[in-house]
């Protein structure tokens, strides 16, 4: 893999992978419109690597926090917010669906659903719901006042990431706008959700390469995928964060509606030129 693509995908991976536009559909898409070969799993596990670094180090004092509030059993403040112990197990509750779905539905995902047509289609039904999100928003509850049912209507709408080109983060922060959080409420509490789950990916890939190991030819594009995607998924996060202070979804809403259908006319006109 040649090092300028590793930076690229890196690249691409952080910003994808935090903002709502879906990493999964430009990870296919990209390779697949500049005509580049499939990176691999040995390149998904770097990729996943960075992004975990980029998001547990940008929130590492709320992860401490709501442990210490969780394992604890009594509430804990970091100087800005207050955490109940509940709000920890909450957060565990809602990694479950997502877990559950990846365990039993991503060979069927990778083999059936990872298509350009289910992608672009995917982009733009997400868009629409978050378009209606928006509209619907009362944008009222912060992070320590959420309780169960907005982890379980936030983690069973992380459980529908496994479609490629929904977004882990689109359908959990339009899931939280739906249950009253605010914007950045709800973008905070769909980076803490991806945490463990970018982590049970990147240890199940790198799992399955333990016996094959990391390839001679792959361990400067790794350690490149690794760096790129954790300082541009990083710097993505805090951009979204003030970002979502003062703004509200329209672009990327926008963006989804676009670029899906683009690339839904893509494909089509491709078919039609075969045919």
């Amino acid at each position: 893999m040649p090092l300028y693509q590793a930076v690229v995908l890196g690249i691409v991976q952080g910003l994808t992978e935090f903002l709502p536009i879906s990493s999964t559909a430009h990870l296919a898409l990209f390779p697949w419109l500049a005509g580049w070969e499939d990176p691999g799993l040995t390149f998904d596990v770097a990729l996943h690597v960075g992004t975990l670094i980029a998001v547990m180090g940008y929130f590492f004092r709320t992860w401490l926090s709501l442990l210490r509030a969780g394992l604890g059993f009594r509430e804990v403040s970091d100087g800005t917010n207050h955490y109940r112990p509940s709000l920890f197990w909450y957060l565990v509750l809602a990694t479950l669906p997502a877990a559950a779905a990846g365990y039993f539905g991503e060979r069927y995902a990778e083999d059936v659903l990872r298509s350009p047509i289910v992608i672009s289609l995917a982009m733009i039904a997400v868009g629409l719901l978050m378009g209606w999100a928006e509209k619907m928003a009362r944008l009222a509850k912060r992070l320590p006042e959420t309780g169960l049912c907005d982890s379980v209507v936030v983690g069973v709408a992380q459980a529908f990431a496994i479609v490629p080109g929904v977004s882990r983060s689109g359908a959990t922060i339009t899931a939280g706008l739906f249950r009253g959080m605010e914007r950045q409420t709800a973008a905070r509490y769909s980076f803490l959700l991806s945490a463990p789950i970018i982590a049970g990916a990147a240890l199940k890939e790198g799992f399955d390469l333990r016996h094959a190991g990391l390839p001679a030819d792959m361990r400067l594009p790794f350690v490149a995928g690794v760096v790129v995607s954790g300082i541009s998924g990083y710097l993505v996060i805090a951009f979204l964060m003030r970002y979502l202070q003062t703004h509200t979804l329209k672009i990327f809403i926008y963006y989804r509606v676009i670029f899906g259908t683009l690339i839904l006319l893509l494909v089509l006109l491709q078919a039609r030129m075969v045919a």
